[in-house]
């Protein structure tokens, strides 16, 4: 009947194919985390800005970007998701399209302070692509059985993850070689090179596409576990919102979330800072550290989502945050460069391995509403990227140079909650599986 039922409705695509598009898409999406990161100085020069107006140019794309995780995330329990992921796409697009000819028409004489207000929509524009992560989450989610969601999710992610690393490397070569506009100009075609690849990839799991088809809800699921999908959206967008925001786990994972993720973020734009006033590196060295840091931390979340798929999601999130907590407390303490790099990676391991981790929570705790409860993670978690930076700099400022270092005590506190979280996390699902013989702590393997 499965294979009757497989061949009566058919669905485009694969999970793979999902999954390669949807991480270039987000690939293509986070790059904007960098957007203004490596040319801020430039428009600084040019239009005689403030600090504070440095300041927030470069966290206007990750404050757009990490919103509207929420709503959009949300979506794709309505539609899958290919529709949402387009539309910031497209106005990642517009954004990056508005800045090269702002740059093209008027950088550097007639760019003045009076198009600063522009400057700040074309960021925001820009940054619309970092919220596809929330829309990728649950579309992949959706193709891959709960089995394979870790590895999944940690590939997509971890991948993705790596484009702000490349974009701080990449960008300011480029701009060396072709000039400020020349570099926008760049990022416009990869953005629509990118779009592409999405849309010839990027194919709903096989329920929407039943449902796109005019199928019922029920006859749907039928058909799409015929195709081997096995979770599946419990209501409307306002629904799965509510829904997840019902559950106290969710918001559980959020604090998990923007100890790692908002750390991973917070620690890319501050580490430079760090390394040049504490230790008084070389610029070149500052970066290279930062680089090094975003890199590793993006590409390690891939094997921490096989390790979270085999070892369970809890056991693996603990272990990354005992590794965060001590290698804050090596940056925290340390008056030696080389103890502090290992601090740093020590931080970077324990970051990526727990992004992966909670997010092979997310469908494992909230089934009925993943789509809502990835947007209010990846979006509210993703604000610590905006709340841990300031925080470490009036450490700094109260401390003198010492407080460079002090600073990350501040991730020695989130990571001793993040620990309390995720055995909370535990029990409270082990003590529900007592009550409940059928449900499992973890699945056998």
């Amino acid at each position: 009947m499965t294979t009757q039922s497989a061949r009566q409705f058919p669905s485009r695509g694969s999970n793979v194919k999902a999954l390669l598009g949807a991480t270039v898409g987000f690939f293509i999406g986070f790059g904007g985390v960098s957007l203004f990161g490596p040319t801020a100085h430039s428009f600084m020069l040019a239009m005689k800005l403030t600090p504070t107006q440095v300041g927030f140019l470069v966290a206007i794309p990750m404050l757009t970007g990490s919103l509207l995780r929420i709503p959009f995330g949300a979506w794709v329990d309505r539609n899958g998701g290919k529709l949402p992921f387009l539309i910031l796409l497209l106005a990642s697009l517009a954004g990056i399209a508005g800045l090269w000819f702002m740059l093209l028409t008027l950088y550097p004489d007639k760019l003045t302070a009076q198009y600063y207000p522009l400057l700040l929509l074309f960021g925001g524009l820009g940054g619309c692509g970092i919220a596809t992560f929330s829309v990728g989450i649950g579309q992949v989610s959706y193709w891959y059985p709960k089995a394979q969601q870790g590895k999944a999710l940690a590939i997509y992610a971890g991948l993705g993850n790596t484009s702000p690393g490349l974009v701080a490397i990449v960008l300011p070569m480029i701009i060396a070689g072709g000039g400020l506009w020349f570099g926008y100009l760049v990022s416009v075609g990869i953005v629509i090179a990118g779009i592409l690849l999405y849309v010839v990839l990027g194919f709903n799991a096989p329920y929407f596409q039943m449902r796109q088809h005019g199928l019922s809800r029920e006859r749907a699921a039928t058909a799409a576990q015929a195709h081997g999908q096995e979770l599946f959206p419990a209501g409307s967008m306002l629904q799965t919102l509510w829904d997840s925001a019902a559950k106290w786990r969710t918001w559980a994972l959020v604090a998990l979330y923007f100890t790692s993720f908002g750390g991973f973020l917070g620690l890319t734009a501050w580490l430079p800072t760090f390394w040049t006033s504490f230790y008084a590196a070389p610029h070149w060295l500052a970066l290279a550290l930062t680089a090094g840091f975003s890199l590793f931390a993006s590409l390690i979340r891939v094997p921490g989502g096989s390790w979270a798929d085999h070892f369970g999601g809890e056991g693996i999130a603990a272990g990354a945050y005992v590794a965060l907590l001590v290698g804050a407390l090596f940056m925290t303490l340390s008056a030696s460069f080389a103890w502090t790099v290992v601090g740093e990676v020590l931080v970077a391991a324990g970051m990526g391995i727990a992004n992966a981790a909670v997010f092979k929570l997310v469908p494992q705790y909230v089934p009925e509403a993943v789509g809502g409860a990835a947007g209010w993670v990846g979006g509210l978690g993703a604000l610590g990227g905006f709340a841990i930076p300031p925080i470490l700099g009036a450490v700094a400022q109260s401390f003198g140079a010492v407080g460079y270092a002090r600073g990350y005590a501040v991730f020695v506190a989130l990571a001793v909650l993040s620990l309390v979280l995720t055995f909370v996390l535990y029990r409270g699902r082990r003590n529900v599986a007592s009550v409940h013989p059928t449900m499992t702590a973890e699945p056998a393997r």
